[in-house]
């Protein structure tokens, strides 16, 4: 159960990295930047979610080697991206976005659990983990977060996913097997979103 929780955490990582990575790239940011952005996408959300369980040390201090792993990434990416001449476009920043939001859905979920978190808070929890990266990454490239200005389901896809990963054990299943349907059912949500262009009723305040 160790073993997989900390393979979807890797692999959430990578993805906010990935979309951390083209989103610098698009500002045209130096190498610097690149990374700054990069970890804070890949972090910032495990970071929050930590802080408020108390729990120390934080991940990425406790394995450092995802630091290291990080700094590749971003070279490596840079790299491809300069002699392929890849496009950074925001569309492609997308998918790996939705995927590290199903990815960090389960895990955040799934950590408050453990914890010993009543099921709205390790909900919450889950919720946190998977936006705050994006939210900090947008942040700091000037952007408004995609959490609130594109009005298709974000944070709405991680709270469902939350409530599988909650509410499967109660039904049977192993936690492993509720992590996985539920950090798939808010990935699948997000990317059906982006590819219906489903958005969420807007706000009026008129007559």
């Amino acid at each position: 159960m160790n073993h997989l929780l900390t393979a979807i955490e890797v692999a959430a990582m990578i993805a906010f990295a990935l979309s951390g990575v083209f989103e610098a790239a698009r500002k045209r940011l130096d190498a610097v930047g690149v990374c700054v952005v990069a970890g804070l996408a890949a972090f910032g959300g495990g970071t929050l979610r930590d802080v408020l369980l108390d729990r120390r040390p934080f991940f990425w201090v406790e394995n450092a080697v995802w630091l290291w792993g990080l700094l590749a990434l971003c070279a490596t990416v840079m790299l491809f991206m300069r002699t392929q001449h890849v496009a950074p476009t925001e569309r492609a920043m997308q998918w790996p976005d939705a995927l590290g939001l199903g990815l960090f859905t389960a895990s955040g979920t799934q950590i408050a659990l453990q914890a010993g978190s009543p099921a709205l808070v390790a909900v919450l929890m889950g919720v946190i983990t998977a936006t705050f990266g994006g939210v900090l990454r947008d942040i700091v490239c000037n952007e408004i977060p995609a959490l609130l200005r594109d009005h298709r389901p974000y944070a709405v896809c991680a709270f469902v996913g939350a409530w599988v990963v909650v509410a499967l054990p109660w039904l049977g299943a192993e936690p492993w097997q509720a992590m996985l349907a539920g950090g798939l059912v808010s990935a699948l949500l997000r990317i059906a979103a982006l590819w219906t262009g489903y958005t969420l009723p807007r706000w009026s305040a008129g007559p």
